[in-house]
């Protein structure tokens, strides 16, 4: 028999909206004091959103802030330290702000008189608002999962695998808690958890989590075989 959750898994969707901040830099003291200033939505805006909207590029995605390091002041060195930060191997926003705010400190501290942006290529501060909207998928167990899973958008998949990880628990994604929560299924949910999402595109890691749900059910037929 099939373990049914008690409280079903709700697949939802996310909308995100640019807003400009008014705050811009023209060279790397700038950026740098207005990234250790900047809330929380200003760092996912610049780092997070580009990976989602860059996700095709693998294994290390990039980041706004070294796009423009390395394309507008022609600095490759700071340029591919910034790209090299494992932006979503942080839990959270402020502890990816303070890597990529030592990063260019550090930079500065033994470097010569940084170059400046020309006009109209300054950096412009973003902020994401963020909205998640419910989808009609829902799951009671691992074959409803595995066919809801098919057929969410990657903005979903994004949502629940990327976002979940900044919000307690810290770390988590929302597939492995409900797989450990609602049908305890810890070893399943530590097998998605540990899937490394520098190793494939967004459809990859859809393919590789619903391989992993799909052995389990095949597991689950022959045990009652």
């Amino acid at each position: 028999m099939i373990t049914q959750a008690k409280n079903p898994f709700h697949f939802f969707s996310r909308l995100t909206l640019t807003v400009l901040t008014g705050r811009r830099a023209a060279d790397l003291p700038g950026l740098l004091d207005g990234l250790r200033g900047a809330p929380d939505m200003v760092v996912y805006q610049h780092t997070h959103r580009f990976l989602q909207q860059h996700q095709y590029l693998v294994p290390e995605p990039p980041n706004d802030f070294a796009y423009w390091v390395t394309h507008v002041l022609q600095d490759e060195e700071l340029g591919e330290r910034l790209a090299a930060i494992d932006t979503v191997r942080f839990d959270t926003l402020a502890a990816l702000r303070d890597a990529l705010a030592s990063t260019i400190a550090g930079y500065l501290e033994g470097s010569p008189p940084p170059r400046t942006a020309p006009p109209g290529r300054e950096f412009h501060f973003m902020r994401a608002v963020r909205f998640s909207l419910p989808t009609r998928h829902r799951a009671r167990d691992l074959r409803e999962f595995l066919d809801g899973l098919g057929a969410v958008s990657l903005s979903s998949l994004y949502l629940h695998v990327f976002e979940a990880k900044m919000r307690p628990p810290y770390g988590v994604n929302d597939f492995s808690r409900w797989f450990k929560e609602e049908l305890g299924e810890a070893e399943l949910a530590e097998d998605v958890n540990r899937l490394d999402p520098y190793t494939q595109t967004m459809e990859g890691l859809r393919n590789r989590i619903a391989g992993l749900v799909r052995t389990r059910l095949e597991e689950g037929d022959r045990g009652r075989a």
